[in-house]
């Protein structure tokens, strides 16, 4: 049977049922893990935030008082903003896969933000999923686990990505069968907007296309 994947854009499905009647509609992983990656850290950049308003509160009270505001330093030499910002990659990353300094920022992280270290637990979970799932059934049944995990932690984010793939999941269980992805699209698709760009943008159609079957075809 042909297969087709596809992300979970309404329009996207629309004109995969229409061009494709046939063909077994399946949601790219990669844009599944990807809410949940962006759930991560849209909640380490809320953390960020109230961090800098915290110091921005502490200098105002200093000034207000008539004596010298210092930072204060982590063991590793950053401070707590310092520590939420530069963790972005940190969270991006498997435990396995951190260098020494990283391992380092990641515990200081941890400690003082465990919501953080629950919502890294949920986004890697989800990872191994695909990662370690062959058969259908099987995924199923730990996606069913890992949306049980989700609605206990309570994180609205996340509960939005559950609701997410509640909504697509005979698409993300498709996936299952062949583990077919449209990786290779989206590396063409980066390609061309990089092509693109060179250029500050396209005004003449015709002539852009000619030179992409030129240098790609």
């Amino acid at each position: 049977m042909t297969e087709i994947t596809l992300d979970m854009a309404g329009n996207m499905e629309l004109i995969a049922k229409r061009s494709f009647p046939l063909a077994l509609r399946v949601t790219d992983r990669f844009h599944v893990q990807q809410l949940a990656t962006q759930a991560l850290q849209e909640m380490r950049i809320k953390h960020r935030w109230a961090a800098l308003d915290a110091e921005n509160e502490a200098i105002e009270k200093a000034k207000r008082e008539d004596y010298d505001f210092r930072s204060t330093f982590l063991s590793n030499g950053d401070t707590l903003k310092q520590l939420l910002a530069r963790s972005r990659y940190v969270l991006y990353k498997r435990a396995e896969n951190w260098t020494e300094n990283q391992k380092e920022r990641a515990e200081l992280l941890f400690e003082r933000y465990p919501d953080l270290k629950q919502a890294y637990d949920l986004s890697m979970g989800l990872s191994n999923i695909f990662e370690k799932t062959t058969d259908k059934i099987y995924a199923l049944a730990r996606l069913a686990k890992w949306d049980e995990k989700v609605r206990q932690a309570g994180f609205k984010a996340f509960n939005t990505i559950s609701r997410s793939i509640h909504n697509h999941y005979q698409t993300i269980l498709n996936y299952f069968d062949n583990r077919s992805t449209n990786a290779s699209a989206e590396s063409f698709n980066a390609k061309l907007k990089a092509f693109r760009s060179q250029f500050r943008g396209v005004r003449n159609i015709e002539f852009f296309m000619y030179r992409l079957t030129q240098i790609y075809a």
